[in-house]
């Protein structure tokens, strides 16, 4: 008689299952809308701090009657200032935390950030009402604008490693989510304007909305790891998972089956001879154990920083190119085009066609690409087609630029710049969004959160290097 050995499933070694268990999936919508505000969160309170550029240039730069004449105390240069101090300390937290994430818990990164940035925007929202001399009160945004970014950077490369580890739709969704904080903050400034409040009751406003915003941000987060869905990609040990393959890859009642026809009692052999069938066993259960996963298997090393970035380069190339382009032309030339048009419509043109097109399109760029995924993370069409954005830099150079040096204006209507800021925006968020997306894809499982978290530092070097290249391109002009 034969002794029947336990059937061994040849099935490919995974750290974790494609699909979560169907009864959990419903909950993934839940978890999507989550992200989204995830990603709304993290960019939603510095928008709405520059949107109140108005309101801190005119508490700075005030004016005072000397000799019968009106004389400007000092010049403050806060945009130029704003902008150094908000993408220094996004490029430098955001390559520490690329380093330092491996050692300082999720929750403490998240959540820590998310708390410093709510108690920093409630400092900045009762400094409204607060009379200070004007070198305090510049040297206490200074600080403010440093720490908020500095904050941000650590939230958003969390964030960012945090989406990575789950499947490619819900990259989209937290990008989609960014997208969408931009058209808030535009659309709070075209609301200020047609209220015609004072740049002070607009400013309180635009303080008190990311104090709300961010403590939203902060209970879906805490809500996250209560769902089980959630709880199936991101526990990294995954020790259930291989107990659930050992169990199927070598039932318990074969094992019994085996047992009982080994037993020499019941005189069992392969075709006689017992000295076969014990052979015959050894063979059977030396196979069975080795298809099983050993305890490295179960929690995986995790590659080094270097051999992730070797498997992503082309991808963070793509991500820092696609804002170094974006950041060098906007805001600080599209910011200045000037309308062909007189009347009301002449304080709605810089609020509509510059914030709101470019934060609306680049949102739907983003949100394309739950749908839509072309070109393929394979494809040197990719990385050509991110290249070709450049195109976009003389043609808003070349709008109705004022103050001009030394180009010329060919575009001087505005349909034509409305159009170029649709093509230019919707390109922006699409490729950025793909960028992020397919850099997960790129790595095994185990490494989703360190490429996420490598991505976030290219993005924000294409931030900074972006906004470098602003100040020669506007002199260009």
């Amino acid at each position: 008689m034969k002794v029947k050995l336990p059937t061994v499933h040849n099935e490919p070694k995974r750290r974790r299952p494609c699909r979560p268990p169907g009864a959990f999936e419903v909950f993934g919508f839940l978890v999507g809308i989550i992200f989204f505000i995830l990603g709304l969160g993290t960019l939603l309170p510095w928008n709405f701090f520059m949107t109140a550029s108005m309101y801190f240039n005119n508490r700075l730069n005030t004016s005072e009657w000397s000799n019968g004449t009106v004389t400007t105390r000092k010049e403050y240069y806060f945009n130029n200032w704003m902008t150094l101090l908000s993408q220094l300390p996004l490029l430098l937290f955001t390559l520490l935390n690329s380093f330092l994430y491996q050692w300082i818990s999720e929750k403490m990164r998240i959540a820590g950030s998310l708390v410093f940035i709510l108690l920093l925007f409630i400092l900045t929202a009762v400094l409204v009402k607060i009379p200070m001399e004007e070198d305090r009160f510049f040297s206490v945004t200074m600080a403010t604008i440093w720490f908020i970014n500095s904050f941000g950077a650590v939230l958003q490369g969390s964030l960012f490693g945090l989406v990575g580890l789950l499947p490619q739709r819900y990259s989209a969704v937290f990008m989609s989510g960014q997208g969408l904080a931009g058209t808030f903050a535009a659309l709070a400034m075209i609301f200020a304007i047609a209220s015609e409040a004072d740049s002070e009751s607009a400013a309180l406003g635009y303080f008190i909305t990311p104090c709300v915003g961010t403590l939203v941000t902060l209970f879906s987060y805490m809500l996250l790891p209560k769902l089980e869905f959630a709880r199936f990609y991101l526990d990294s040990k995954r020790k259930s998972y291989e107990l659930e393959t050992s169990s199927r890859l070598l039932p318990t009642d074969a094992v019994e089956d085996r047992v009982k026809s080994s037993d020499p009692s019941n005189g069992s052999v392969v075709n006689g001879d017992p000295n076969k069938a014990d052979s015959g066993e050894e063979e059977g259960v030396k196979q069975a154990f080795l298809a099983l996963p050993s305890e490295n298997t179960s929690s995986p090393q995790k590659s080094s920083i270097l051999q992730v970035f070797k498997k992503i380069w082309v991808m963070a190339f793509c991500v820092t190119f696609v804002f170094t382009v974006t950041l060098s032309v906007f805001p600080a030339v599209t910011v200045d085009v000037k309308t062909v048009y007189g009347g009301k419509w002449e304080r709605y043109f810089i609020p509509v066609v510059c914030f709101l097109f470019f934060n609306l399109m680049d949102f739907i760029g983003r949100t394309v690409t739950l749908v839509s995924k072309w070109p393929s993370k394979d494809s040197r069409l990719f990385p050509l087609l991110v290249v070709c954005r450049v195109i976009f830099v003389p043609l808003l150079m070349m709008c109705n630029v004022q103050e001009r040096n030394i180009m010329p204006v060919l575009f001087s209507d505005d349909f034509m710049f409305a159009a170029i800021m649709v093509f230019f925006s919707v390109s922006s968020g699409y490729f950025v969004c793909l960028s992020m997306t397919y850099a997960p894809q790129l790595v095994e499982p185990k490494d989703g959160e360190t490429a996420g978290v490598l991505m976030a530092f290219f993005l924000a070097l294409g931030l900074s290097l972006g906004a470098a290249l602003s100040f020669p391109l506007r002199f260009l002009v």
